[in-house]
């Protein structure tokens, strides 16, 4: 009878290992699922920051030139993030949330930002500072929507040039980088 309760427990163990493998698994498999869902057809990742490449850029409402035009970006540098790809064409959105799609070759992978699209104040300033410590000396006043070139981030802080001129700047005042993302140099 102990031996007959005793095997009844050990099959009970067996059961609950075998389900912890299959859970544990199907868990593994899931995130493999997931985390290739987040790459596009180009293999990199998706959404994902990019810039516009050359002065001109036409913005079609679809993934074909045969599509019509639905507005023209006129800035190069200008920072999109790069939100579907369908073959050579990318479905970008800009600051202001405006998408479109656009060839491939137009964009650039150069990481750029822009200040504080999001301020309705036009009068309200950036410090642009030496270093990144909020007490650090400043090197310019910034006004928002200056477009300027990313250097590196650590997640809070971001080492930019703006007009020729170079400082660090809080990430959160800057469209073009995800909050938190780093970026080396």
């Amino acid at each position: 009878m102990q031996n007959s309760h005793w095997f009844r427990v050990s099959r009970l163990a067996s059961y609950i290992l075998i389900a912890k493998v299959i859970v544990l698994g199907s868990v593994h498999v899931l995130h493999a699922q997931t985390f290739n869902q987040n790459l596009g057809p180009s293999g990199l990742p998706l959404p994902r920051f990019a810039s516009i490449k050359p002065t001109r850029v036409n913005v079609r409402v679809g993934p074909g030139s045969n599509y019509s035009i639905s507005f023209t970006y006129k800035k190069k540098g200008l920072p999109i993030e790069i939100i579907q790809e369908y073959d050579q064409w990318r479905k970008i959105r800009d600051a202001e949330g405006d998408e479109g799609w656009v060839y491939q070759s137009l964009l650039s992978g150069k990481r750029t930002a822009i200040t504080l699209p999001w301020q309705k104040d036009k009068t309200k300033r950036l410090m642009l500072r030496k270093t990144p410590n909020d007490n650090a000396e400043f090197v310019a006043e910034v006004e928002p929507n200056v477009i300027g070139n990313i250097h590196q981030c650590d997640g809070q802080w971001c080492e930019i040039t703006l007009h020729n001129v170079h400082g660090w700047l809080h990430q959160s005042h800057l469209w073009g980088i995800y909050p938190d993302e780093k970026i080396k140099r």
